[in-house]
């Protein structure tokens, strides 16, 4: 033991074990200095090789957690490895969890509400450090109900008195993007179909914000609608030999997932930009429809602002639907709009048939389930029985409330 090492003071070789107040210590025995001081316990191994134990072995202070927040402690660690989140998220998603863990709310909970715990943990720390992350990627990774996961996370929320960010799109349009593989450092896509990755990011989220705008983004998911803007601004970049490239190809050719309402979300966008594309004087020639209208992308988003005052206008004027699949023909020259201002265009006709800029939820609503009710439910005959919690609903005057309750007396007797 003595040969293994050497003081650092003096050069000897010749160093002893020595006990000092029940610690064992590690000392030059030429000229006493102490190489290992307050080692409180070793194992056999920990002797051979002259180590130290570290402090939580020594006292056992992970002992103190039980082996369910221990589980879920590392459960925390393993989903911040998984996500490849920094350090300091790690440490602060175990304290969140630490301190969910304790309050009498989520002591007693299943098995599966612990495990979502896991994650809203880790989302409220994403958000709270503005890392784009999503509520539906968390529950993918945990397979874990949506509806379950809200309702616990907004009780995590409530419990631990937290104040959490809204979501950036811009950032998840970034972060999103980032793992496509169109652009020129990709080797298996076609070089007709690569695209620079700064223009198509900043065409994205133009796209993007145009959705947020007109209620497209409003209470759903962002990864579709992220998804389609994506697509269209991929189209809009360099039409020619892509707009013949349908949504689930452009996702192979992108290395990504195709999200199930993608689809609904791009039929949406094209809607709206067929609207704004027909107060474009030039597109109305053209004949602009869903399938050409990403070549005049860069002329709708110049004039976004304009083309949504003027395309969803509420009033008793509505276009002709002559353009793309539900546009409407602009003002002529002379006619007059709701401000009063004179717009070039078209004459309109007087009616209520062009529909508002309003929510998806509110231009088509979800028909509602109607109830079965059998023939023997209508029927009635009046010789139903009472509920005795009920009768008191029939008794009218002060006689048969007495002679209710004498009643009531003598059957306890």
């Amino acid at each position: 033991m003595s040969g293994q090492r050497k003081c650092p003071d003096c050069g000897s070789s010749e160093i002893v074990e020595d006990s000092h107040y029940a610690q064992n210590q590690l000392v030059c025995a030429d000229c006493g200095f102490i190489l290992t001081e307050g080692l409180l316990t070793t194992t056999y191994t920990d002797e051979e090789h002259l180590q130290a134990v570290t402090y939580s072995r020594s006292t056992g202070q992970n002992e103190q957690l039980s082996r369910c927040v221990l589980r879920g402690i590392g459960r925390v660690r393993d989903l911040c490895k998984v996500l490849h989140l920094p350090s300091l998220f790690e440490d602060t998603a175990v304290a969140y969890y630490q301190q969910a863990i304790k309050r009498p709310f989520f002591r007693l909970v299943s098995l599966e509400k612990k495990e979502i715990l896991v994650g809203c943990c880790v989302f409220v720390t994403c958000r709270q450090h503005n890392w784009p992350l999503t509520m539906g990627s968390i529950c993918l990774l945990l397979y874990a109900e949506k509806e379950l996961f809200a309702k616990t996370y907004l009780s995590f929320l409530k419990e631990l008195e937290l104040d959490v960010p809204a979501l950036s799109l811009i950032d998840l349009v970034k972060t999103h993007l980032g793992s496509f593989k169109l652009f020129p450092n990709s080797s298996s896509v076609p070089s007709k179909f690569v695209e620079d990755k700064e223009k198509l990011v900043a065409r994205t989220i133009q796209v993007v914000e145009l959705a947020s705008e007109t209620w497209l983004v409003t209470g759903r998911h962002p990864i579709p609608i992220v998804t389609a803007a994506a697509y269209l601004a991929w189209q809009s970049l360099c039409p020619a030999g892509r707009l013949t490239c349908t949504l689930s190809q452009f996702c192979k050719l992108a290395g990504t997932d195709l999200p199930p309402p993608a689809p609904q979300r791009l039929k949406e966008l094209h809607n709206i930009l067929l609207r704004m594309a027909s107060e474009l004087s030039w597109l109305r020639v053209l004949k602009v429809n869903k399938k050409s209208v990403a070549k005049h992308m860069a002329d709708i988003l110049q004039h976004r602002r304009l083309l949504l005052q003027t395309a969803f206008r509420t009033g008793d004027f509505v276009g002709d639907d002559s353009v793309g699949d539900s546009a409407a023909a602009p003002l002529q020259p002379g006619d007059r709009d709701t401000e009063g201002t004179s717009l070039p265009g078209e004459k309109r006709k007087c009616s209520s048939e062009r529909p508002p800029l309003l929510p998806p939820c509110l231009l088509n609503p979800r028909k509602k389930l109607r109830a079965t009710v059998s023939c023997s439910e209508l029927s009635v005959t009046g010789d139903e029985p009472i509920l005795d919690s009920e009768i008191e609903q029939y008794l009218r005057t002060p006689e048969e409330k007495e002679t209710f309750s004498k009643a009531q007396a003598c059957l306890r007797c």
